[in-house]
């Protein structure tokens, strides 16, 4: 994918980047010691390995290839002090003293968590707060290091043409009015029922927090990868003879994800 380079303030070559914002946003809020997380400069992506998990030698191969720019985490003591100024923004003084009492001591990411479960709007309110902190540390990271994020390209699923069946002709018959208005209606409806869908997705994901909206996304990528995976061996079947429908693609993960016990 081709980059954009403009001469910064300092003279440093600064370079457009599609940058994914949520993926960004997990590589910095996780600072366990065994995941380390790269942004490829080329297409934005995040890439996480994860210490005996991954074949050795990757992390590696990875730091060495400057198309990957390790990512640095905030810190737990900086992101134990997130919870400290948060604290005295809590209008109800009960909840306020129990969030005080949570992060006295080891595992006060946890507890303090496991407080706010129980006030569905105040941990709401800290998500946000906590995402706006992330959000000033990313942006100083990203132009640290020279790097403009820019709008990541839309992917638009592409709809395979429907083959048609050969029939014979038969006599052309004038169908009855009432036959003709639900030919001409059905489309329409059909269209306005997938959008009434796309608009009730929409507004459930408005309504749920940062981890929620990543157990959606993954979700959502499991189910476009079950269908790409049936579309696959459904054309195979018809070149090759019977596979197994319910097969799917082979993982390409390096690791799967490790969270660390931060809020």
């Amino acid at each position: 994918m081709p980059t954009t380079e403009n001469a910064s303030a300092g003279g440093t070559a600064v370079r457009d980047i599609p940058i994914d914002w949520e993926a960004l946003e997990d590589a910095f809020e996780n600072n366990a010691p065994e995941v380390h997380s790269y942004l490829h400069l080329g297409t934005g992506d995040v890439l996480r390995v994860v210490d005996g998990v991954a074949d050795p030698q990757m992390h590696a191969r990875i730091a060495a290839d400057a198309n990957y720019l390790r990512i640095d985490p905030v810190s737990s003591r900086e992101q134990y002090r997130w919870m400290e100024r948060y604290i005295p923004m809590v209008e109800d003084m009960d909840l306020q003293a129990k969030l005080s009492q949570a992060i006295d001591g080891k595992g006060a990411f946890r507890r303090f968590k496991d407080v706010l479960m129980s006030y569905g709007p105040e941990r709401e309110r800290w998500f946000a707060f906590r995402s706006e902190r992330l959000r000033i540390f990313m942006e100083a990271w990203l132009s640290a290091h020279a790097l403009n994020p820019v709008p990541r390209p839309l992917w638009v699923p592409e709809v395979p043409a429907r083959p048609e069946a050969v029939v014979p002709a038969a006599p052309a018959v004038e169908p009855p009015a009432r036959e003709r208005e639900r030919e001409e209606t059905r489309e329409p409806r059909r269209g306005k029922s997938v959008e009434s869908l796309r608009k009730n997705l929409r507004d459930i994901a408005e309504a749920l927090g940062p981890r929620d909206l990543d157990t959606l996304t993954a979700f959502a990528e499991f189910l476009k990868a079950r269908r790409a995976a049936r579309s696959f061996a459904h054309h195979y079947h018809e070149a090759q003879g019977p596979v197994d429908d319910d097969a799917g693609p082979a993982s390409q993960e390096i690791a799967s994800e490790s969270r660390s016990d931060t809020a």
